[in-house]
């Protein structure tokens, strides 16, 4: 396992005396007059006529259809807390490189100091012209749910909380295929979580979506079950899962249940709780860096179920890095208005599927292993493969398409082949 330390953290984001891991450079020559000149004055002013005149031409003529604002107030960083949103610029950064290294797309990092909803709603209205997309990040629930409505509502680009949706897309996926695994019917589950937060709310309306039944889902968090009538720590988002009129515990909720999904804190769920559940229980444990039961634990305690974590030292990785570059991709490539439920429904299925073949040589070189194969140890596909974006990029573009939230239709035979390009371009 890899041990990550403070000096090697810190001795990176500093490395060759260049701080942090983002620069902006270039996409057009400026070695000559003319160059200068069509870049700046008198030729810039071309582009912003056309663009007065034809909005829509801001695609064409600037960064806009390749730029993603990653927005942070820094309320919720990972598993830290509210550090402020200075703080939280190492983060946005990362997210950037991610965005880059993995789908080619530009991130601009915007840290917002308020804790005030409305002022950030504010901030990011006003400067989202600049932008194909918002990927809001790290901003702390109930106010998460807020921000990004109000956000959706008022923008005609892509706004997308990826604390709530990203990683609900990779569950999607990894459930789908751990109920094949294990020959249940997705209608029929029993579902418990630890978490009510952004992300577990976010995990438990995508299950919805791919078919669980609301009244199969129970949702635990520190005060216990979320039950009708419950007074503490409750907001509407979160009471749509109430189950129940008793209070009852999370040891409790777990009797009898097909699926476990971790979105809390370390080491809550015992080897004693995970044998209430039902044969070849499917456990979930994402808490990050360590989940809600070791994995080697859990494994001993129950040797027939499918265990997953947020980590990628053990097998089955559910991390948002398989979401957000793709999604973004995809939706960036049409010109997309909305990331919407469709659109996040392709990319689970999208990723459930890929996981289903053949896994090149080259990520198994990348991951140290001879072998790989769908199965228990292998339900979603691996961050380093580079099929990713050719799967899932695609599918949300076609959904993006047939649900008319797309102001560009593409060419879905060519799109592949143009995605293999631009990232072996960017690489």
């Amino acid at each position: 396992m890899i041990k990550i330390t403070r000096e090697a953290a810190l001795e990176y984001h500093h490395r060759d005396g260049v701080p942090g891991k983002l620069s902006v450079i270039p996409s057009k020559p400026l070695d000559t007059q003319l160059d200068l000149s069509l870049a700046y004055t008198p030729g810039v002013a071309y582009p912003v006529l056309e663009i007065e005149k034809l909005p829509e031409t801001s695609y064409d003529y600037t960064n806009k259809g390749n730029l993603v604002a990653v927005i942070s107030n820094g309320t919720a960083i990972l598993g830290l807390g509210d550090r402020g949103a200075l703080a939280s610029k190492p983060v946005m950064e990362g997210k950037g490189v991610l965005f880059k290294k993995f789908a080619d797309i530009d991130v601009y990092d915007i840290e917002v100091d308020t804790h005030d909803p409305q002022l950030m709603i504010e901030v990011v209205a006003s400067i989202a012209p600049t932008f194909g997309g918002i990927n809001l990040e790290d901003i702390r629930s109930p106010e998460c749910f807020l921000i990004e409505r109000a956000l959706q509502s008022r923008l005609n680009i892509p706004v997308f909380h990826d604390d709530q949706h990203g990683t609900a897309i990779i569950l999607g996926a990894a459930l789908l295929n751990s109920l094949e695994l294990t020959n249940r019917k997705i209608h029929e589950i029993k579902v418990v979580f630890s978490g009510a937060g952004a992300a577990g709310i976010a995990c438990a309306n995508q299950l919805v979506k791919l078919g669980v039944p609301v009244e199969h889902i129970w949702m635990c968090d520190i005060a216990g079950l979320v039950y009708q009538g419950r007074q503490e720590a409750m907001f509407p988002e979160k009471e749509i899962y109430a189950q129940g009129d008793q209070p009852g515990t999370l040891a409790e909720t777990l009797e009898g249940a097909d699926v476990f999904i971790g979105v809390s804190i370390a080491n809550i769920l015992t080897a004693e709780m995970i044998q209430r559940m039902r044969r070849q229980p499917i456990i979930f444990a994402m808490a990050n860096p360590d989940p809600e039961i070791p994995y080697e634990v859990a494994r001993q305690a129950r040797p027939d179920a499918i265990v997953a974590t947020g980590r990628s030292d053990y097998p089955n990785q559910i991390n948002n890095v398989l979401g957000f570059p793709y999604i973004f991709r995809g939706a960036l490539d049409v010109h997309a208005r909305a990331i919407n439920d469709e659109m996040k429904i392709a990319a689970s299925n999208a990723l459930a599927a890929l996981a289903k073949e053949p896994v090149p040589q080259a990520v198994l070189k990348a991951y140290g292993v001879d072998h790989l194969e769908f199965g228990m140890d292998y339900i979603v596909p691996k961050p380093l493969d580079e099929r990713v974006c050719l799967w899932e990029s695609p599918a949300v573009a076609r959904a993006a398409m047939e649900t008319g939230v797309a102001r560009r239709i593409i060419d879905l035979d060519e799109y592949p082949r143009l995605l293999s390009q631009r990232l072996l371009k960017s690489c």
